[in-house]
């Protein structure tokens, strides 16, 4: 059901990448609610080609950008601008990416160049879109920014690795410029932290499912999905929520608060 919460809104997806992403349901989502948009991502996933497939649903540009490359970003929101004819109302960051996790490289023993690597795609990125958008004043009066977390920026996941260091520093870019996007232009910028959902990003993590089950049994109303986390995007972009910024939201069903339930006493009993 539809409820017109972003008519007359447009706005910038970053990190779609097929049907199982977060992005990709938020995407269609803001769509529904009668957002335009614009999609981005980098050139190698645009190379997969199924991004434009969601292009053409949403009836949405696709704008490539390294978000490593102020050029690249810089370029984005000129196109952008350019396609709107004024500024954006809302942007996604659903970026994250770890070198060490995919090679499987213990935490202790981290390749720098691989962190360095990650810590700027998933992290660093945020503070270099937000620059460039302040610079460009590419977001209108009262927008809303968001970007996606984890629960491991708080706690230790094992597994997870370096990607706990770059939630967290993603978590405090976003209170940092909360606030100071918040005194230039009452631009609010949040981040959300969700339960562990099966993307191609969290398939990388060894041992998620173990992830998702435990979560499951430790969330009074079970883990959120993918739609439902792009429920709470669509919410977060729109009116009804403008004065909640520099907040990392737990969007988890209760896991973020709930010291152990009856179903994992019951299950270590076994």
């Amino acid at each position: 059901m539809a409820y017109n919460l972003l008519k007359g809104k447009k706005g910038i997806i970053f990190g779609a990448l097929n049907e199982q992403s977060i992005a990709w349901k938020v995407a269609q989502r803001a769509v529904q609610e009668g957002a335009e948009i614009v999609l981005s991502n980098a050139p190698i996933a645009l190379r997969m080609g199924e991004l434009n497939k969601l292009a053409e649903e949403c009836n949405a540009p696709v704008i490539g950008a390294d978000v490593t490359s102020n050029d690249d970003i810089n370029n984005l929101f000129i196109k952008t601008q350019e396609h709107f004819g004024g500024g954006v109302d809302f942007i996604l960051h659903s970026i994250g990416m770890s070198i060490n996790v995919r090679k499987s490289v213990p935490y202790p023993e981290n390749n720098y160049d691989f962190t360095h690597k990650g810590f700027d795609i998933s992290a660093l990125s945020l503070h270099r879109i937000l620059q460039a958008a302040m610079k460009h004043d590419a977001i209108n009066e009262w927008g809303s920014v968001l970007a996606l977390s984890y629960i491991a920026a708080q706690r230790y996941f094992p597994g997870y690795n370096d990607m706990s260091d770059n939630k967290a520093v993603l978590e405090s870019i976003a209170r940092n410029f909360g606030y100071e996007y918040g005194i230039k232009k009452h631009v609010r910028v949040n981040t959300i932290s969700q339960s562990p959902t099966r993307t191609t990003a969290g398939s990388g993590v060894k041992g998620f499912d173990g992830f998702i089950d435990f979560a499951e049994k430790m969330s009074p109303l079970g883990n959120a999905d993918a739609d439902q986390c792009a429920d709470y995007c669509v919410s977060m972009f729109s009116d009804l929520t403008k004065m909640v910024t520099m907040q990392n939201l737990f969007h988890d069903g209760g896991f973020s608060f709930t010291g152990v339930t009856q179903a994992v006493i019951d299950q270590m009993g076994k």
